[in-house]
């Protein structure tokens, strides 16, 4: 993993943990590999919240945490996690799965034209995905 590509997820609204936890669960092969907490007396308004924490989606090394300044940028979804789906079956879950409480941007309902079925979905945590059925 030397020299690797990281993504990084910067959250202002304190669910870095919730929403790590939550991918975590959802994508296979996947696991929790370190977490650092803050303290009382680095950012009291934040203490127990993660300062940084490593988690692996299927073989994806990402980061997380929760800002203590809250920023005048957020997610984005001209930046986006991109997905390459095995089956119909998974596209569908996790278009689901990921949508829910979230926002459908693209629906896997419609031909793009260019792949056999594609979704563009935002998160309940503002983290938008590409699914895409190879």
């Amino acid at each position: 993993m030397e020299n690797q590509i990281i993504r990084s997820l910067t959250f202002q609204d304190g669910n870095a943990e919730k929403a790590m936890n939550f991918y975590v669960e959802l994508f296979d092969n996947s696991k929790v590999i370190s977490v650092n907490r803050w303290g009382d007396q680095q950012q009291p308004e934040l203490a127990g919240k993660i300062m940084q924490a490593t988690f692996e989606l299927d073989g994806n090394l990402f980061m997380c945490s929760d800002s203590p300044p809250i920023h005048e940028w957020n997610f984005t979804p001209a930046v986006s996690m991109y997905i390459e789906c095995e089956s119909e079956s998974e596209i569908v879950r996790l278009n689901e799965k990921l949508s829910e409480n979230g926002k459908v941007m693209m629906s896997i309902d419609f031909d793009y034209g260019f792949s056999t079925k594609f979704g563009f979905v935002q998160d309940q945590f503002g983290v938008s995905w590409q699914l895409n059925l190879k």
